[in-house]
């Protein structure tokens, strides 16, 4: 969800090995998952940001599944995963990840919208 030259999507990679979760609520076709970045780490230079621009395909699941980053103030805050209108399988297997436009024109417009 992060990969890319831009340099907010560089800042918030900085970010991801500094991550921990603090709660997980599972919703029946999904999750959210809170994040905590240490306030040391820098933040990116933007207020909000959605990132949803990611499919998967995976085992139990026939319609596959999206996902999306919830940016809050530079940081990131939330990890929401979903299926389209099936159960989210107990176990995940054989997940395979594709973003929806590959040269993500989307995500880039609202980068430059967004960025300080």
């Amino acid at each position: 969800m992060l990969a890319g030259d831009h340099p907010v999507l560089a800042a918030l990679r900085g970010q991801r090995s500094l991550v921990t979760v603090t709660g997980r609520e599972l919703t029946g076709v999904g999750f959210f998952t809170t994040l905590r970045v240490p306030l040391a780490v820098p933040c990116a230079l933007l207020g909000r940001l959605v990132i949803g621009d990611i499919d998967a395909k995976m085992r139990g699941l026939q319609y596959g599944a999206g996902f999306v980053l919830f940016v809050e103030n530079g940081v990131l805050k939330t990890l929401e995963g979903f299926s389209y209108e099936e159960p989210w399988p107990d176990v995940i297997a054989e997940l395979a990840l594709a973003y929806r436009d590959p040269a993500r024109q989307e995500l880039l417009a609202e980068l430059s919208r967004v960025s300080i």
